[in-house]
């Protein structure tokens, strides 16, 4: 892992949703937002561990389903940047990685910025399967403006119906 070579980072993006959505959604990358990647050799670290730079991701010959992307920083969703990531502990490593909340808001993100209508899908099965800060949500989507409240107001639609 890169935080064994003191670069640390947060798992973002659709590997969170599967994680979250416990598999009902598969992500086919790792997305890591670098929290500080100043005098690191990222190139270095990842091949130390079996991966070889391939465009701007990351792959590894025995796993060639997935690929590890590093995500240019800061972390943040929107104009947020006061993100602060759940600590999980998996085996004697600890993954940094966005809250299901934070990972609802970061799928909505990318539905009202991009269009993304899969991000909204994957809001709904992460907030299916988990309990959400909605207030929350609700405040952030409401600073987005008003493809921020109709994205809000279409996931609530989509869950309770």
């Amino acid at each position: 892992m890169p935080e064994a070579h003191d670069i640390p980072v947060v798992l973002v993006g659709g590997a969170v949703v599967s994680i979250y959505s416990q598999g009902a959604y598969r992500s086919g990358d790792l997305d890591l937002v670098a929290e500080d990647l100043f005098g690191k050799d990222v190139n270095a670290c990842m091949q130390a561990i079996g991966f070889h730079l391939k465009g701007r991701h990351f792959e590894h010959p025995q796993c060639r389903h997935l690929f590890v992307e590093f995500v240019r920083g800061p972390l943040g969703i929107g104009e947020d940047l006061d993100i602060i990531p759940r600590r999980e502990q998996v085996g004697d490593q600890v993954l940094k990685i966005l809250s299901p909340t934070d990972c609802v808001r970061d799928r909505l993100a990318s539905f009202i910025h991009f269009q993304a209508r899969d991000c909204l899908d994957q809001a709904i099965l992460v907030a299916k399967a988990q309990t959400i800060e909605w207030p929350v949500v609700a405040a952030w989507c409401t600073r987005e403006g008003p493809k921020g409240i109709a994205a809000f107001n279409d996931l609530k639609a989509r869950i309770e119906g």
